[in-house]
């Protein structure tokens, strides 16, 4: 097996999220659950939420909610500035993004 282009001590769920995330584009939202889903493991949306955590913010965390279109809680603020500034519409009254009901 080749481990040519490969991070040492990086797993293969965590190149999975980090191709998912990679991929969100400015006014793009997703849940972790969708994330989880399009990085191969269903159900895993704690996991992402924990590779998100520590991630040192070096993928568009604000782009990702829960499953209910919370924001991430004791960052509200900061997430409904950057998404508001990406065009989505944040309702500050409930700390939410209102999802598609398709996704």
């Amino acid at each position: 097996m080749s481990t040519e282009g490969k991070v040492a001590g990086v797993t293969e769920w965590e190149e999975a999220i980090d191709g998912v995330l990679r991929s969100l584009r400015p006014g793009e939202v997703v849940t972790y659950g969708e994330v989880a889903l399009e990085a191969g493991r269903p159900g895993a949306a704690r996991s992402v939420g924990t590779f998100l955590a520590g991630s040192g913010g070096a993928y568009p965390w604000w782009r990702v909610v829960s499953a209910s279109g919370r924001l991430v809680p004791g960052h509200e603020a900061e997430q409904a500035r950057r998404l508001r500034r990406e065009g989505v519409p944040v309702d500050e009254a409930c700390g939410r993004v209102k999802l598609p009901k398709h996704r």
